[in-house]
């Protein structure tokens, strides 16, 4: 095969984020791959079509989607760009109208989630029984779509037998529930429409999650991964070439996004301290805050395929 690469076309889904603005804006140009971005305004929504339709060539994709995906035999390969990192405390609202509730408190309690296969979901659980001991198995999980009836996850799963998971009626939605009290807690990427209104008795768990998140970073050092990058594996077999240069071109992105973020003539983040929040995330993440690649990532990676293997989520327990 020749060293010179030839350019090829590829059928991509990616979402509007800062790290990879530049590449849906031609601000960063692959010498060697056209990316055709798909019109989904949002990507998770149309995960089903990378995993079960195998639509695009390259693929935005939730970490515990992929390796469910994966433990199936679907034919995807992932590259360690991590398109959507988020710390995970904050997820978690509860109903204040029975009195406050602590991380503890959860045990023997039902908590609503949208999905048990969601990445939120699977880091959270991992964290409340590692950081704050209450297994899942001492949760009562209730499943079903967070404003909308009828929701529920793609995959069959392989639940522990100890776990307890119902769907939630098949007229009801999660948010409702919840703020009428049927369910104590919620645990979500995207706060409830409820939360967002300011209803009555709606708090986070941790309602200084900042603090607390930092404090688990300092501890553990894990940025929790949500989304990477999936290409269909006959792409990067017949191409070996294809995933270096795709890893480069997003590598290129993300540290322009990186340097316009110090860029104080001209804010590209329309919040009045965000250069604080740079100053404040090197101070305790490093230079490299949003790290991309393998050994970068790699105890993020250990933690959520051994978490996603012990939850059910995965068939198999993968190595990274």
């Amino acid at each position: 095969m020749s060293n010179s690469p030839e350019i090829i076309k590829l059928q991509a889904l990616l979402g509007d984020y800062p790290n990879t603005a530049p590449l849906k804006k031609g601000e960063v140009r692959s010498p060697s791959v056209v990316l055709d971005f798909a019109d989904v305004k949002t990507p998770n929504h149309a995960f089903k079509r990378v995993v079960r339709d195998l639509e695009f060539d390259v693929a935005e994709l939730a970490i515990a989607t992929y390796l469910t995906a994966k433990a199936h035999g679907k034919p995807l390969v992932l590259l360690p760009v991590v398109v959507r990192g988020k710390f995970q405390h904050e997820s978690i609202v509860y109903n204040a109208g029975r009195g406050p509730l602590a991380p503890s408190d959860l045990a023997g309690r039902r908590v609503g989630i949208r999905s048990h296969s969601v990445t939120t979901v699977a880091w959270v659980r991992g964290i409340l029984q590692e950081e704050y001991g209450v297994k899942p198995s001492q949760i009562e999980w209730r499943s079903g779509g967070l404003e909308e009836p009828g929701r529920h996850g793609n995959y069959p799963l392989n639940l522990p037998g100890d776990v307890r998971l119902e769907p939630i009626p098949k007229d009801r939605a999660l948010s409702d529930m919840f703020e009428k009290g049927e369910l104590p807690a919620l645990i979500s990427a995207r706060a409830p429409s409820c939360f967002d209104r300011r209803a009555p008795h709606i708090r986070r768990l941790f309602p200084d999650y900042r603090t607390v998140e930092k404090a688990y970073y300092a501890k553990t050092r894990l940025f929790p991964i949500m989304h990477m990058l999936a290409v269909r594996r006959s792409l990067a077999e017949a191409h070996p070439w294809l995933p270096s240069s795709l890893f480069k071109a997003f590598l290129q992105a993300k540290q322009r996004c990186l340097s316009q973020l110090n860029d104080q003539a001209a804010l590209r983040v329309s919040v009045p301290w965000i250069m604080a929040d740079v100053e404040e995330s090197i101070a305790l993440m490093g230079e490299d805050f949003w790290r991309y690649g393998f050994c970068e990532n790699l105890p993020e990676l250990e933690r959520i395929t051994r978490w996603t293997y012990e939850q059910g989520l995965s068939l198999k327990q993968f190595k990274p």
